[in-house]
Formats: structure tokens, sequence, C-alpha cells
């Protein structure tokens, strides 16, 4: 598990680049899977979760996480820039960038293929590494770009909620001052 000062330092470093409070949890919501994708793989391949095979979560990590802030970036950029509602900037975010996440996916899962059926000299060594990067890409995959859009939707509206309650706060105190 990751130690709480990273998480908070990787929260705090999306919060500033999208001036929000909000979405990097939508970003980082698409995290759990990739790892349980991999704990998946490993387990239906009977292999142990080792150093090797936490390296490879560490590279989902990394994959998934930039796979969710190309969709959520565009998202926000078609909001701020283009007016849209956050349902049209989200769906058009999800068409406009599958193509480049399924591509990388690929690569990333294609490049690890390998690793995980490799034969010879150190294979089983590396091997946890290939499953666990192939599994948590599959499972990531199928789930982040279902869930990604629907958890932006819905923090996005948590977020109006907070600022309405907000303002009725302040608006309060201000008829109160009088």
């Amino acid at each position: 598990m990751a130690h709480p000062r990273r998480a908070l330092t990787v929260y705090i470093v999306l919060g500033v680049l999208y001036e929000s409070y909000i979405h990097p949890i939508t970003i980082l919501s698409t995290l759990p899977s990739a790892g349980i994708g991999a704990l998946l793989a490993l387990m239906a391949f009977r292999t142990e979760f080792s150093i090797i095979a936490l390296i490879g979560v560490i590279l989902l990590i990394g994959i998934v996480k930039k796979n969710a802030i190309m969709m959520i970036d565009f998202a926000i950029e078609a909001e701020r820039n283009d007016g849209k509602r956050p349902e049209e900037a989200i769906f058009q975010a999800c068409l406009l960038r599958f193509r480049p996440i399924m591509m990388t996916t690929m690569a990333a899962m294609l490049g690890a293929v390998p690793l995980a059926i490799g034969f010879g000299d150190g294979a089983e060594f590396r091997r946890p590494l290939g499953i666990s990067i192939v599994g948590g890409l599959i499972v990531s995959q199928l789930l982040t770009l279902y869930t990604t859009p629907v958890v932006y939707l819905y923090l996005d509206r948590f977020r109006l909620w907070c600022r309405r309650i907000w303002a009725g706060r302040t608006r309060g105190t201000a008829l109160e001052a009088r």
C-alpha cells in the first residue's frame, strides 16, 4: 500500500494542476482496479506476490493514472474553454481519448506478454512482473473506461452541491452581520 504522504503528494500535485479539490479523486479512483487486476492475475496463475510483482503494480499505477489524466484533462478543458456541460464534456473526452488510451494500454500489455509467458534462464524471476502488468491492464481497462466517466459526473455533482451549501452558509452569515 502506498505511504499516506505519497498519496497526499500526488493528490496535491493533481489538485494544483487542475485547480480542483475533486478531480484528483476522480483520477486516483482508477488505481484500485489496477492492483486488483494484478492480484487476480497472480492468483489465477498461482504466482506469489513478490518484489518483482510489486514493480509491475507500480508500473500499472503510472499507466492507469496517465489514462485517467488523458480523459479527465480533456473533459475539464472542454468544460472551461468550450462551455460544455460536464455530461457533454466527459462524453466527448471518452470518444476522442479512447484511441490513445487503448494504444497506450495495448503497447504496455503486449510489451509485457513475453515476460508473462517467457521461458529460459531467469523466466521464473520475470514472470510475476509480466503477469501483474498484463492482468492489471486488462482488468483496469475494462473497469475504468466505464467507471471514470461515472465517478467524474458524481464528483462534479458533489462539488456543485458543496458550492451551494457553502454559498448558503456565507449568505446566512452576511445576513446575520447586518
